[in-house]
């Protein structure tokens, strides 16, 4: 069965027959916002040579777009419920090329780190109205099960994919094609979009909330920047206690704004079910753990084995390739039959192990014999946990909420991202500086030990990451008890305003 768009059953043969290419054009664009999270890391010593950034300053290359993204997600998730979700689409696709073509043709820093912000702020609209056209697509439980497979495995590879695109755009063009390849992926999306994707009109009577918007956004804004500038500052910098005070405040007068606004950014309802919540948290710490990898494996294949950039990027091919075979061979064949915790927290329990592999990694460590099997591990570890997060946090939520839900979901990836990169590299380096200056005896040994202290506190983070993920598997044992879909509500069905 599937449902039409007032609620009705129908038979899935009766439902749009070219769904399944809007599928595509759903997937198009998710990919083209998740990859440009990493595509730029294997460009930026390039772009900083270009530019003439400062070591201090690159860091923004990333972090604006991170910044932007997940602090203004939950804006526009209810902007995508309230002017509807296929035109909030194909905004964010114009804005993201535009930006992205102003990212490509960058002459200063400081034109490039505004790119970069207006494509996280573009990708704040596209990616939650991406995901809400999906989930009112797709309501099937069969069909909703490949179909967030699909897109699970997007999510989950979109990141490893940038980094093998950006080796080929940097080692055979230049790192301005990093941000220009954007471009036509948009335009295709467009012209896709106009043609395949349908949707209900916005609720044109509705406003936002803007106070909810101003506390919620800058509360997450001031957090991740938070996070972001207690690798070079240190955790007791008086900026950075100052980010992370305000930003929790912010978040407290949020919540409380939330229960008492006419029209909430963010219906407490949503985040108060308790599938739902630990699927959020779930999502945050899996991420951070992933993008820990991410950003120490970059740097053990470039720096300590010297890879070659494309090197590097086809490096973690089997990673992507063991993210899609979990999510879309493994998770989407058994969701219908198990509860999502079953697939969950093996996930995470895999990626874990995979982390505590790469714990043992030496500055001469083999990549097939060391490093490939966390690899996969990990991969199949977040393909099994990436899919049902994705399906249960959206399952069940009615249409005009869609939108900020599929936002919240995003904003725990993004926050978890910025998180992890700020976290982990902060343990490494500090890792690193004290067993340099723990084992530097013979200043004639000064490089060799150096190499030895990168590695070490690349293992203590990954030690770190490792116990992160097994965290995420606990909570999703714990709090996530929804039952297979055909046993639990229809897919449809909305969620309860007295949930608790």
């Amino acid at each position: 069965m599937s449902v039409t768009r007032k609620g009705e059953p129908v038979a899935a043969e009766d439902a749009d027959p070219r769904r399944w290419w809007g599928l595509v054009i759903i997937a198009l664009a998710q990919l083209m916002v998740v990859l440009d999270a990493t595509i730029v890391n294997i460009a930026l010593p390039s772009a900083q040579r270009d530019l003439g950034m400062s070591d201090g300053n690159r860091q923004w290359v990333i972090t604006a777009y991170t910044l932007a993204f997940g602090g203004l997600l939950l804006l526009g998730g209810r902007i995508a419920d309230l002017v509807g979700r296929k035109r909030t689409f194909l905004i964010g696709l114009v804005g993201f090329a535009a930006a992205s073509a102003l990212g490509g043709a960058a002459t200063t820093p400081g034109m490039l780190f505004g790119a970069r912000a207006l494509q996280g702020a573009f990708a704040a609209l596209l990616a939650p109205s991406a995901l809400s056209l999906l989930t009112t697509t797709f309501t099937d439980p069969k069909e909703r099960g490949k179909a967030f497979g699909i897109y699970g495995a997007l999510a989950g590879s979109g990141a490893a994919i940038g980094f093998i695109v950006g080796g080929l755009l940097t080692e055979y063009l230049n790192w301005r094609w990093c941000l220009y390849v954007n471009v036509p992926i948009a335009i295709i999306a467009f012209l896709g979009a106009l043609a395949l994707l349908h949707d209900r009109p916005g609720h044109a009577g509705a406003r936002l909330d803007v106070p909810g918007a101003v506390l919620g956004c800058g509360g997450l804004v001031a957090i991740v920047y938070g996070f972001s500038e207690a690798e070079p500052r240190g955790w007791t910098d008086p900026l950075v206690l100052a980010l992370f005070a305000g930003g929790v405040a912010l978040l407290v007068a949020f919540v409380w704004w939330q229960s008492r606004a006419p029209m909430p950014l963010l219906p407490l309802h949503i985040v108060k079910d308790r599938n739902r919540a630990g699927c959020f948290l779930t999502m945050a710490l899996a991420i951070i753990g992933m993008f820990g990898l991410f950003l120490f494996m970059t740097y053990y294949l470039q720096v300590i084995l010297e890879y070659s950039p494309l090197k590097t990027g086809l490096a973690f091919l089997p990673l992507t390739v063991a993210i899609i075979i979990g999510s879309t061979q493994i998770s989407a064949r058994l969701m219908s039959r198990v509860p999502p915790r079953m697939l969950m927290v093996p996930g995470m329990i895999l990626a874990a192990g995979g982390m505590l592999i790469l714990t043992q990694m030496t500055v001469d460590s083999a990549y097939t014999t060391e490093i490939l099997p966390a690899l996969l591990l990990m991969g199949l570890g977040m393909g099994l946990t990436f899919m049902p997060v994705f399906a249960t946090a959206t399952a069940g939520v009615a249409p005009h909420d869609s939108g900020v839900t599929s936002a919240t979901v995003n904003t725990s990836q993004q926050v978890g991202g910025s998180i992890g990169t700020a976290l982990l590299n902060t343990i490494a380096t500090t890792s690193s500086a004290a067993y340099l200056t723990a084992h530097l005896h013979d200043p004639s040994q000064k490089a060799q030990v150096a190499r030895e202290g990168i590695v070490h506190g690349y293992t203590v983070a990954i030690w770190w990451a490792a116990g992160i993920m097994l965290l995420a598997g606990l909570i999703a044992g714990l709090m996530v008890t929804a039952r297979p879909p055909q046993q639990g509500a229809p897919a449809g069905a909305p969620v309860p305003e007295s949930v608790a």
